[in-house]
């Protein structure tokens, strides 16, 4: 699966459990739609803002314990948020960072950028977690870890793309201590000062990645294999850059059948 911020979302994979996989399809479906509202068309800030309220809307109306109107989010309701009693403030969060994507372009520092993932990211993982019964607050935190890390690595992957959308998710002062303007980024100049920027953010990402790995033998079967699996990848899109000397400009670096293959076995034996 390959779609923007929920590249690493299991969705539809065989190794969730099948009573798994009509939640887990109702929460992308909220999730991707937000997305699609804030990122995607030609739609001004204003329409998309309003669109993402509606949304907000209706997931009041869930909370008050009431049907809502659309189908989405009738959908989310009656496969996911009743029947596995799932918590909605990782909706209100999502919708948060969502609403951000519409305003704010530029991270002043990491701190910043941690906090759009505690939004944009974590709440998934949370959301995940809820449905495999394991919310214990260790669990929580490995899995905030995680899906920061993930988001963090997707944003190294996606310095061009984003830079076409008129976004920079690097830290303007991460930029200024290593010398990296945004008209190199722009030029898709790749020089020495660039590749240590890069390799900071990915040594962040891969430190967060590491700090929350015992999290994919907490959980049991096909979920922990799962995750074992997304961490994997994770990790192998570090290595990609670091082979890459961090040229996101002319190649994306992304996962083969060769990695996918390295990576079965992988999870397989750390289970």
């Amino acid at each position: 699966m390959s779609v923007g911020h929920y590249e690493n979302f299991p969705v539809g994979s065989l190794m969730l459990p099948r009573r798994l996989r009509k939640p887990v399809h109702a929460i992308y479906a909220f999730a991707r739609t937000a997305d699609d509202i804030a990122d995607e068309g030609h739609a001004d800030a204003a329409t998309r803002l309003r669109q993402l309220a509606e949304l907000e809307a209706e997931l009041n109306t869930i909370s008050r314990g009431e049907t809502p109107q659309t189908a989405l989010m009738q959908r989310l309701q009656r496969e996911a948020v009743r029947p596995f009693e799932l918590p909605l403030q990782p909706f209100y969060d999502l919708l948060s960072a969502f609403k951000q994507d519409v305003s704010v372009t530029r991270y002043q520092n990491f701190g910043e950028l941690v906090d759009y993932c505690r939004r944009s990211a974590n709440p998934v993982g949370r959301l995940m977690l809820h449905l495999f019964g394991e919310t214990d607050s260790k669990s929580l935190a490995q899995s905030d870890g995680i899906c920061t890390a993930l988001q963090l690595i997707n944003f190294c992957q996606d310095v061009a793309a984003d830079w076409q959308k008129g976004r920079v998710y690097l830290p303007q002062d991460d930029m200024a201590k290593f010398g990296v303007s945004e008209a190199q980024i722009a030029a898709g100049q790749v020089d020495f000062a660039f590749q240590r920027l890069m390799a900071q953010q990915c040594e962040r990402a891969h430190k967060m990645l590491k700090a929350g790995s015992p999290l994919g033998k907490t959980l049991k079967g096909r979920n922990g294999f799962e995750l074992r699996l997304i961490i994997l990848g994770g990790q192998r899109i570090i290595q990609k850059l670091e082979e890459a000397k961090y040229d996101v400009f002319n190649a994306r670096p992304k996962l083969g059948f060769k990695d996918g293959w390295m990576m079965f076995k992988r999870a397989w034996l750390k289970k």
